[in-house]
């Protein structure tokens, strides 16, 4: 199923596992009365669990495996959690013995493509992944997938069924064919050489901004999704009076605009997701290249290596 996004993706499976193909059901949501009205998040809050929220549910929340055993119970509609690897098989074996289906929630998770069918042989009962983001397909798509009987029910909790309460999820023609035309050319894709390639391009931006004294990078495939070569640069941030959300600043004032990863620039509502809203999150200047066309990191680096070199001068004057 193509959805408005993984945030479509989460409101149609949420919909669609609480009130099922039933007409009366679906014509009454985002009131659950008389339905199971509960998911269970665990893990914790995520910054995008509003897309649950709105189709009427009620969001309980399991920070271990152990509080969502105890959170399940007969009111219980789905359980939504972004983990992988172990913790994924854990919290589908426990999904499997409640009898309650669980959604996974891997926005970010292709590459590599095999993920698309990986989550199907683990017994997953509905995944999903962004169109927009490594897909690469459109940007306001994403893709659903997992058993029939859970797929034809978000889509009957969708657009275009009149009275859904996620009809304002429209998906155009466009949007599904883009998807289809995404996935199956990651299937022709080499990953090992689009990787190699978008090592190099941030290789020459590390290259040039070290040049700068006191500037240290660091290059590392994450593992938990964005799963690209991720440039990171690091200076003294205190000794230059110069930090990253300043460095963030002067980048996208400039002409071109360019845009990096920071904590200063979060596409995110503020709000409490974790367990301790006093510890602060760090600020790290972190670039990827695999949105860059040909050329385009010397700019990026050249940018990058003027405006630290300035800051240091200025902090050494």
């Amino acid at each position: 199923m193509v959805t408005s996004g993984a945030a479509g993706a989460m409101a149609s499976a949420a919909a669609g596992c609480m009130a099922g193909t039933d007409p009366a059901k679906i014509w009454q949501l985002p009131d659950t009365t008389g339905m199971k009205g509960e998911v269970v998040l665990t893990g914790g809050r995520s910054a995008f669990d509003n897309a649950i929220r709105l189709t009427g549910a009620r969001l309980v929340v399991a920070q271990t495996l152990e509080e969502a055993e105890t959170a399940i119970g007969p009111n219980t509609a789905m359980i939504y959690t972004t983990s992988l690897g172990d913790r994924l098989q854990k919290t589908a074996a426990l999904a499997k013995s409640k009898n309650v289906p669980l959604l996974l929630d891997d926005a970010a998770g292709i590459p590599p493509i095999e993920n698309l069918k990986l989550y199907a042989k683990m017994g997953i009962d509905l995944y999903c992944f962004s169109g927009g983001k490594g897909l690469a397909g459109p940007q306001c798509s994403g893709v659903l997938l997992g058993r029939k009987d859970l797929i034809e029910a978000a889509l009957a909790n969708t657009s275009p069924w009149e009275g859904a309460v996620c009809r304002a999820m429209k998906v155009g023609k466009e949007e599904v064919m883009g998807c289809l035309a995404a996935l199956e050319a990651w299937t022709r894709m080499d990953l090992a050489a689009l990787n190699r390639l978008w090592e190099q391009r941030v290789k020459r931006i590390a290259t040039m901004v070290e040049t700068v004294p006191g500037v240290t990078t660091e290059i590392k495939i994450p593992e938990g999704g964005n799963r690209y070569p991720t440039l990171t640069v690091k200076w003294d941030e205190a000794a230059w009076k110069f930090s990253v959300a300043d460095c963030d600043r002067l980048l996208r004032q400039g002409a071109p605009r360019i845009e990096v990863l920071t904590a200063s620039n979060p596409s995110l509502v503020p709000a409490v997701l974790g367990p301790d809203p006093k510890t602060p999150r760090e600020n790290l200047l972190q670039i990827i290249s695999m949105t860059m066309q040909q050329g385009e990191e010397l700019i990026v680096g050249r940018r990058l290596r003027d405006i630290l070199s300035t800051a240091r001068k200025s902090a050494k004057a």
